[in-house]
């Protein structure tokens, strides 16, 4: 999410984005953040939120972050700056306060993509391996999407397991914008059953990292278990290109966390979500929150829509 593409798709759809650097007076680079801008209510401006950010290296985290504070104050104006790195591990300047709300799940499966096929395997949970293998074997084709017709049978499949999970969508120019916009940075594995899918993954994909941002089946791929096969093919597919991690996106309760957790005995928490106030009125903002939870809930869902 601090990806170029994910500035693009977001800048498309009602937010703004600033992409800066931390550089010496050489130009080196030390570190990188892209931050998200959503308008609020007056008088309070805006939301600034740094999704798995910023970029850059322990010692010079710090510093990229009191002179993004400043940028914010004196540039953008926002009520406050939220962040949620990337990283279990991450020391805070003075100011910052933990946050009890949270955009991205700070819980997730994270998968070591160093590790060989037979230790990934071993640490999954023994009915996991059995529907991998179970699957796999039965003949399943899984093909990447690369046109139009088979993103809109995903789709498809995507609005189906939304009304049967009762989870909400963006409208459909959003996954457009996804797919033309992240490019090379976007990957969809479809599991297919005479020529039409019946599951699909979506993965976004980083240098080292790759993200799931949507996957969903019908009912004969629920039948056949075919998220197992298609899971596994996008693990060890990731695995060959060499990246090291594999997100699984967070963990929130219900099934599809449980299906997650089959995927390794170990959880990651990473260092969750951290608010700087940038703006004299955080104050009167932080108070009218309590006061209105709808107006919280709906500003949280914008914030939250991947």
């Amino acid at each position: 999410m601090q990806l170029w593409g994910w500035g693009e798709l977001k800048s498309a759809n009602g937010w703004s984005a600033d992409r800066l650097f931390l550089v010496d007076q050489d130009n080196n680079i030390f570190g990188a953040v892209q931050v998200l801008y959503k308008k609020i209510i007056f008088p309070f401006r805006s939301l600034a939120y740094v999704p798995r950010g910023p970029v850059a290296s322990e010692p010079n985290r710090e510093e990229l972050l009191s002179l993004l504070a400043i940028y914010i104050k004196k540039s953008r104006h926002s009520v406050s700056l939220m962040i949620e790195p990337d990283t279990d591990d991450f020391t805070l300047p003075k100011g910052w306060l933990k946050s009890s709300e949270h955009i991205l799940p700070a819980n997730t499966i994270i998968l070591d993509l160093n590790k060989t096929e037979t230790d990934l395997l071993a640490d999954m949970a023994k009915k996991t391996r059995q529907y991998i293998r179970k699957s796999s074997s039965s003949g399943l084709v899984i093909k990447t999407v690369s046109n139009i017709k088979d993103l809109n049978d995903c789709l498809f499949i995507y609005k189906e397991t939304a009304k049967r999970s009762k989870f909400s969508l963006h409208k459909e120019k959003y996954y457009y914008d996804v797919f033309h916009k992240f490019k090379d940075n976007s990957r969809i594995f479809a599991v297919y059953d005479q020529d039409k899918p019946i599951a699909f993954l979506w993965l976004a994909l980083s240098t080292n990292t790759a993200y799931e941002l949507y996957g969903g089946m019908n009912n004969i791929g629920h039948d056949l278990r075919a998220n197992y096969a298609l899971k596994w093919h996008a693990i060890s597919k990731c695995k060959e290109w060499g990246l090291d991690r594999y997100d699984f996106g967070g963990l929130i309760e219900g099934g599809v966390s449980t299906f997650k957790k089959g995927w390794s005995r170990a959880e990651a928490e990473l260092v969750g979500t951290y608010v700087l106030p940038t703006s004299a009125s955080y104050g009167l903002w932080a108070k009218a929150l309590p006061l209105g939870r709808s107006g919280l809930r709906k500003i949280k869902s914008l914030l939250s829509q991947r």
